[in-house]
């Protein structure tokens, strides 16, 4: 078997890694990367393999940096399946239109500039159009379904407790009479979180693929959250200001939402309106209604109490560009959540530029925002942002709560990891990190006795004997 680290090694998007099983290639997510403009275009534009040359896929979840290149991978030649959870498939349904759309309004935008200067036009990397025809190859199944994707290679789903669907994958992989199993981790989730399972412990594999985001740190404790989301609620509306929040249209809206809304419901925070300014987020939480099987135990009951835990009484959902337009002319306190959740794309940048230099308002980060975005410039405090291609001075507080990460901090990896039997296990390849942080968790593992760690460079080759 041979395995090539495409991208997600050494930095957080554009996962995609291929095995190739007897002669067949498998690819393990797709992913759309994320960074500086230039650099993001070529490489989402340009594969580093031959799509046409890719027999299966095998996707994690739905995340736009997992899943977010396979329009263009299939409008190239890709005709093989896509194996995911129903959930996943579901997801995929509305997230890779909305990318594909999202990327014909910013081709359209940039080439109104660039008349202007009589520099040629750009074209999307693909539309809504190609998503839809995408949507054709994908096959879904249940989590703890055995699967065939290939000769020889059956994948088995487990809940990764990351977003709706995520899913660890288990590939067992047969050739010459023998059997290796490789744990591909996708993103993987936090235990006790509100909303989703908790992840799926598994204890014997031969290679492991393991995320980093977050080696090497630690999240607050989500026990205290809410506390803190409540005062930062309530100091903004001492001020009189607006709570802007960037979150990912997929899990982190509607953790905010279902956070709200038991604060809401505690009188821990003023009835000020909420509006999620996403129709993604809309169609996504509609998703969300249509599988209770992800859900956490808590959440099961709560749905039986209340019917619906992603909608309250001044929760608005926000889907047409005049509704979105009538927020800018709002002058007193609220709450908007928008997507994306980095401020790559989309609502959030029109919502940022226009509150931005408002010294009332907070800008309240909720997620990761990986190197050379603007959620990253937006945290590090830059104090003149450039929002489409104009300056802005950075006034507004900028919060960042850690306990609604999705991602495991170095500790929950370390224990997730340490399940799984030390002396079976061959390899364990750290990816999806920025540098710092995988080789944190690669000091981790280390100290507790796994040895046979690597931190795989984008390009990397690496043959393994079954």
């Amino acid at each position: 078997m041979e395995i090539q680290f495409y991208g997600g090694a050494r930095d957080v998007t554009g996962t995609m890694h291929v095995l190739t099983v007897r002669g067949k290639k498998i690819l393990l997510d797709c992913g759309l990367y994320q960074g500086r403009r230039e650099e993001a275009r070529n490489r989402n534009r340009n594969f580093p393999f031959d799509p046409a040359g890719i027999d299966a896929m095998v996707l994690s979840h739905a995340h736009i940096d997992h899943s977010g290149n396979i329009p263009q991978l299939a409008k190239l030649g890709f005709t093989g399946n896509i194996f995911c959870t129903h959930a996943t498939r579901d997801l995929c349904g509305i997230m890779l239109q909305d990318s594909g759309h999202i990327q014909e309004m910013d081709a359209e935008f940039l080439n109104k500039k660039r008349a202007r200067t009589g520099q040629p036009p750009v074209t999307p990397i693909y539309t809504a159009r190609d998503a839809m025809r995408a949507m054709n190859q994908f096959v879904s199944s249940g989590y703890l379904r055995p699967v065939p994707v290939a000769d020889g290679v059956t994948a088995t789903f487990y809940d990764a407790g990351h977003i709706l669907g995520s899913a660890i994958t288990a590939l067992d992989i047969e050739e010459n009479g023998k059997t290796l199993r490789l744990v591909f981790s996708g993103d993987l989730g936090r235990p006790n979180m509100p909303i989703l399972s908790d992840p799926a412990v598994l204890d014997h594999a031969d290679i492991v693929f393991t995320e980093s985001t977050y080696g090497g740190r630690l999240h607050d404790d989500y026990v205290t959250v809410n506390d803190k989301l409540a005062k930062i609620v309530n100091d903004t509306f001492a001020r009189g200001g607006k709570i802007i929040v960037p979150a990912f249209s997929v899990g982190r809206t509607q953790e905010i939402v279902y956070a709200l809304h038991q604060l809401t419901l505690e009188g821990q925070i003023p009835e000020l309106p909420i509006f999620v300014d996403s129709p993604l987020s809309v169609n996504a939480t509609q998703i969300f209604r249509m599988h209770p099987e992800c859900y956490d135990e808590e959440t099961r009951e709560l749905l039986l109490q209340t019917r619906d835990v992603f909608g309250f009484g001044k929760l608005r959902y926000i889907e047409n560009v005049e509704e979105s337009k009538k927020l800018v002319r709002l002058k007193k306190p609220c709450i908007i959540i928008s997507a994306s959740g980095m401020c790559e794309a989309g609502r959030i940048l029109h919502h940022l530029r226009n509150n931005i230099e408002d010294e009332r308002n907070t800008i309240l980060v909720v997620g990761f925002m990986a190197e050379n975005t603007l959620g990253r410039r937006l945290v590090e405090g830059i104090p003149e942002i450039r929002i489409f291609g104009e300056e802005y001075r950075l006034a507004a507080q900028v919060v960042k709560l850690n306990a609604f990460s999705a991602h495991a901090d170095h500790d929950e990896l370390l224990s997730w990891i340490s399940n799984f039997d030390a002396e079976r296990l061959r390899n364990i390849y750290i990816l999806h990190g920025e540098f710092a942080q995988s080789e944190a968790l690669a000091n981790g593992l280390s100290s507790v006795g796994y040895s046979q760690v690597a931190i795989p460079e984008r390009g990397e080759f690496v043959e393994v004997q079954v």
